[in-house]
């Protein structure tokens, strides 16, 4: 295909899986341009890390020697991304903004915005492939397994993907390292991002102690015991053990200690002991509605495998179809999981798509 005469608006986010696309297209023939997307509103005094960003990709730009645009959406991600994320918490779930911003945002406003500016197609650093077929994009594992963030963008649908490129697809990390360093890019050695999609690397206490009511209540042990106290139930998430703070507990052997449950009307956390306690283990799980990446008209009950978290190793699984819900069984126990995370479906390679987990059994 001839390129030149194509357009591509390239992501920047000032790390170096953006700006290595950025060159990679540019290589390919494509005229490229760069948008950097503002989308979290610091409050004043705070450290803008998307200042920093900004002026990392900036850098990148005139490197390439490529255009590069400004665009704030932090009104759109307040409105369906961050609300959202906090409701999710105050029933007691564990949210993943990052699927709601890859929906609401990565692959929505910004494709919408990169059209104003003479877009034929969208790119971002996601280590992921994209596959045409006759029933249109299948989005499937990058080669990097290590790095495959297909879990994270099974909401967006296929219709967007069909504006869409993925220019690491074929690229394990440590490649586009060196790429970067080849060619003298300086965020080469740039560390990945981490925390919340778009706010960055917060104490998750005192950032949602911000805007939700957190209250102090009892850790108990699956026999009732009292054995500690926590900072507010919704900071907690199923097999978790980080961050519990349990010392040694009289009559109890000094193994770690994992959330198996919480009450969030009675602001409770309940723990076990034991990687391998019963308690953290689960058969399936329920799903209310499942976003499908190419509308598919599937046959229930349908077998694939499922996975519940990024990088969790994938399990044989059955989708049954209920009359208000999917209930979902594996072949074999899964610890540790949360509602309020994503389960995401597959077929080998090809992520179909998944749903909020709602309840487990």
């Amino acid at each position: 295909m001839n390129n030149t005469n194509k357009t591509v608006v390239v992501g920047m986010s000032g790390g170096v899986d953006s700006s290595v696309s950025a060159y990679l297209l540019k290589e390919q023939g494509y005229k490229v341009i760069g948008l950097f997307m503002k989308n979290w509103q610091n409050e004043p005094g705070e450290v803008c890390t998307s200042e920093i960003d900004f002026e990392d990709a900036s850098s990148v730009c005139d490197s390439l020697n490529i255009p590069l645009h400004k665009a704030n959406f932090s009104d759109q991600y307040w409105d369906k991304v961050f609300k959202e994320f906090l409701s999710e918490h105050q029933k007691g779930r564990t949210p993943n903004p990052d699927i709601l911003c890859n929906r609401e945002i990565k692959f929505k406003s910004f494709l919408n915005y990169a059209l104003t500016i003479g877009a034929d197609f969208i790119a971002t650093g996601h280590y992921a492939s994209l596959e045409k077929t006759n029933k249109g994009m299948n989005l499937c594992r990058a080669k990097d397994l290590d790095k495959d963030q297909t879990y994270f963008l099974h909401e967006v649908n296929s219709n967007e993907f069909e504006k869409c490129i993925f220019p690491l697809n074929n690229l394990y990390k440590t490649e586009v390292r060196e790429i970067a360093k080849k060619i003298g890019l300086y965020n080469a050695t740039k560390k990945d991002s981490v925390g919340i999609c778009f706010v960055g690397e917060k104490n998750l206490k005192d950032f949602l102690g911000r805007f939700i009511d957190l209250k102090k209540g009892q850790i108990i042990d699956e026999f009732g015991n009292i054995i500690g106290q926590h900072d507010g139930a919704t900071l907690y998430t199923k097999g978790q053990r980080q961050g519990l703070k349990i010392g040694g507990v009289k009559g109890r052997e000094d193994l770690p200690w994992y959330v198996f449950n919480k009450d969030i009307n009675k602001n409770e956390v309940h723990v076990c002991q034991g990687l391998d306690n019963e308690l953290l283990l689960d058969n399936g799980l329920i799903v209310e509605n499942i976003s499908w990446i190419n509308n598919a008209d599937f046959e229930y009950p349908k077998k694939c495998t499922l996975q519940v978290r990024h990088q969790h190793a994938p399990v044989e699984c059955t989708i049954k179809a209920c009359e208000k819900n999917f209930r979902v069984e594996f072949v074999k126990k899964i610890r540790g999981v949360a509602p309020g995370q994503s389960a995401v479906f597959y077929e080998d390679n090809i992520c179909l798509g998944g749903g909020i987990i709602t309840e487990t059994f």
